[in-house]
């Protein structure tokens, strides 16, 4: 046989924000009948817990400053895996191609001649405002949201993200693993003209059971930060629709065990 013949495909899998119950029926499938599943730190036990008891299950998590494998050996893994067996997933937290580097792996996995399939997941952008009673849209508050990532310091992520233009370009601001870098993107946003009075949601570890709030405003959600030892992983909404947590976090979902 050929060494470079590929026998198997590539999944890669959304896991959703952490309720097992918004994880989609073909994730959940294809779990059930994987060879080996190379998941993220931020997964669920409980959906771990659906994987193949006989698959092989590798632990590739990235968090702030701790990789587990860096992301080059994260796409070489996947491709020796895919030589091997009929159906890798790839596991990751949230949806593969919001934030999640589900396209870097693709571009890769093709390149190599590894077939490669994308399951979208439910993106903690979306469910960790709703499961805290925060829609992003309203029409008496937002008709436009803006998805962006919080992770970007001292120029290592490009392209860098243009605060100015995320200022104005929407009422409703998402922002991604942005805790650690709170101050610096407070700063730019009031910088850019957004009203320090503004409401702020964080939703830290959003769909799950140790779900929980810090709601405030732009000019004083980071010293609330810092005096309540709030950390990630967290989403920060920014914009009018946060007033509405007051009256419909009391209608919280169910989360499944």
């Amino acid at each position: 046989m050929n060494e470079n013949q590929c026998l198997g495909k590539v999944h890669l899998v959304g896991a959703g924000p952490g309720d097992p119950g918004l994880f989609t029926i073909k994730g959940k499938t294809l779990l059930e009948c994987a060879d080996v599943v190379v998941y993220d730190a931020l997964v669920s036990p409980q959906i771990l817990a659906m994987i193949n008891p006989n698959a092989e299950q590798i632990h590739a998590g990235k968090r702030r400053g701790f990789h587990t494998m860096d992301q080059q050996e994260i796409t070489q893994l996947l491709i020796e895996k895919a030589h091997e067996h009929a159906i890798v997933v790839r596991l990751k937290g949230g949806d593969p191609f919001v934030f999640g580097r589900g396209g870097e792996e693709m571009q890769d996995l093709l390149a190599a001649g590894v077939s490669v399939e994308v399951v979208p997941g439910v993106t903690a952008g979306i469910a960790a405002p709703a499961y805290a009673g925060i829609p992003l849209t309203h029409r008496d508050y937002s008709s436009s949201v803006t998805f962006v990532t919080g992770h970007e310091a001292a120029g290592k992520y490009r392209p860098e993200v243009n605060w100015q233009a995320i200022a104005h370009g929407s009422e409703t601001i998402v922002v991604y693993m942005g805790v650690h870098n709170l101050p610096y993107i407070v700063s730019e946003l009031t910088a850019a003209g957004l009203s320090p009075e503004t409401p702020v949601a964080l939703v830290r570890w959003g769909t799950r059971p140790e779900q929980e709030e810090l709601i405030g405003t732009l000019g004083a959600i980071a010293q609330q930060v810092e005096a309540t030892g709030f950390t990630s992983p967290a989403i920060v909404v920014i914009g009018h629709v946060v007033n509405l947590h007051e009256t419909l976090s009391q209608c919280r979902p169910v989360v499944f065990g």
